[in-house]
């Protein structure tokens, strides 16, 4: 007569955790009343007697549910939309459905607990589009069960999958196409620095700058990815005559600078050239038409979907962290220097 192994329990992870039932339950729950330590704790406890929570023990039972949860905390920044367009597009080429959850709050707490609605909502796995570096510094724990994938971050010491562009590689053409055209007083409207990609992107062109012995400090002006904070940006540096060049974190920042310089009296490229980021499909109708980076958001999603789904048929989840590239795309935005 063979032997049948017991399935873990909560009362399992409770004792290997040295915490009460209820505790566990609060974390499976994604409840925000538990902390750091503790959350810790409990989700490596979970993982080692092999604790899974119901919603994953029921898609165990009854196979594929052919539905991907997608978890991220806004819609409204350009990359976010695309790249959810994209991954979406790509999940129904192979039959699968997605379920969408906006986790409005940027805290590890939010997140773990999206992932555990969507757990319970009958999903394969789970896709997380984030803006904020919460998961780059390994504060969201989630409990095993579902395979999930980040797009967004690059942090392969903490996390299985990972699928972002290489946001170093498309800062560093934007910055260096402005250093080839002889300017030397470049400035940089960045991104929320609470951002992976913002972050890397004006790290990059301090770097740059560097390499080619220019100035960075106090030439980085804070943004959100807005229009609005580009056209704010816009108008202060309209006002300044140590300009010539300026790498926007984003299209839609280029866009508003545009409108500022030239409330200012600036001509684009003639006085200042423009560089921006994303290669939005507006942006080679503008006047001029917008010097950018492309990123290739059809790649992404197909990429991602081909990773998760193959941790969804096989049961692993692989440490595989793919990083696209990117293409400068020139445009009339961008001139040599003016003299000066």
């Amino acid at each position: 007569m063979s032997a049948h192994r017991r399935a873990a329990v909560m009362a399992d992870v409770a004792r290997v955790a040295g915490v009460s039932a209820q505790t566990v339950s609060r974390v499976a729950n994604g409840e925000m009343n538990v902390r750091a330590a503790t959350r810790r704790r409990v989700v490596e406890a979970m993982r080692e007697v092999g604790y899974r929570p119901n919603g994953a023990a029921r898609a165990l039972k009854r196979g594929s549910f052919n539905t991907i949860g997608v978890i991220t905390f806004t819609l409204s920044t350009f990359g976010n939309s695309h790249t959810l367009d994209a991954v979406t597009t790509s999940l129904a080429k192979r039959g699968y459905s997605v379920k969408l959850i906006l986790s409005g709050e940027q805290t590890s707490s939010s997140v773990s607990g999206a992932y555990n609605r969507l757990a319970d909502e009958a999903v394969d796995g789970i896709i997380m589009l984030y803006e904020a570096g919460l998961l780059d510094h390994g504060e969201a724990l989630f409990p095993p069960g579902l395979p999930v994938l980040v797009i967004g971050s690059t942090r392969v010491d903490s996390l299985g999958m990972t699928v972002d562009v290489n946001q170093e590689q498309g800062a560093r053409l934007a910055t260096q196409h402005l250093v080839g055209l002889g300017h030397r007083d470049i400035w940089h409207i960045a991104g929320p620095m609470n951002g992976f990609a913002a972050r890397k992107r004006e790290d990059t062109w301090r770097a740059v700058l560097s390499d080619n012995g220019l100035q960075s400090e106090g030439r980085s002006i804070p943004g959100d990815w807005t229009a609005d904070s580009g056209y704010a940006a816009g108008l202060f540096l309209g006002d300044r005559d140590d300009v010539t060049a300026v790498f926007a974190a984003n299209d839609s920042i280029a866009i508003g600078l545009i409108r500022g310089l030239r409330e200012q009296g600036k001509r684009v490229p003639d006085d200042i050239s423009v560089v921006g980021f994303d290669d939005a499909p507006d942006s080679a109708f503008l006047w001029p038409p917008l010097t950018t980076v492309s990123q290739d958001f059809s790649m992404v999603g197909e990429v991602s979907s081909q990773l998760l789904l193959e941790a969804v048929r096989t049961g692993e989840t692989p440490a595989a962290h793919s990083v696209l590239p990117t293409q400068l795309v020139v445009r009339q935005s961008t001139a040599p220097a003016p003299r000066r």
